[in-house]
């Protein structure tokens, strides 16, 4: 296996990582807003754990741009890509606020970027499936 495939496959697999925490987050961020629960320390780790893994996807992503021939897709892809993580780090913002604006802003927070995530990865010919 070379170099470029080894990244392609721990990009592929760092994105279902990213699926499964950003499903843990909405629901225990929502949770915690409508039971207007304390935000935790827990809750903190879920947060940064999102947000590397996001850093890491990106850190491959370019990593991949620059060691594969550059087509189209890609570069739309990537832009896109480097967009969500941008926009992902306003979180940072809400980090003193209280607890239930922390629960709630997040939550929208994570829900938007889950949406541009599908629309950057639909900028992809193999979508999901690659």
């Amino acid at each position: 296996m070379d170099f470029s495939s080894l990244l392609l496959m721990l990009h592929s697999i760092n994105r279902w990582l990213i699926v499964l925490v950003t499903i843990i987050a909405v629901i225990k961020f929502a949770i915690g807003y409508f039971k207007k629960q304390e935000f935790t320390r827990t809750d903190g780790r879920i947060m940064s754990l999102w947000m590397g893994l996001l850093d890491l996807q990106l850190i491959l992503g370019i990593i991949l741009l620059f060691t594969q021939p550059p087509i189209r897709y890609r570069l739309e892809h990537g832009v896109i890509m480097i967009l969500v993580v941008t926009l992902a780090h306003i979180n940072r913002r809400w980090r003193n606020a209280e607890s239930n604006i922390k629960f709630r802003n997040y939550t929208l927070l994570i829900l938007i970027i889950a949406l541009l995530i599908g629309v950057g990865v639909a900028a992809l010919p193999q979508g999901w499936t690659g």
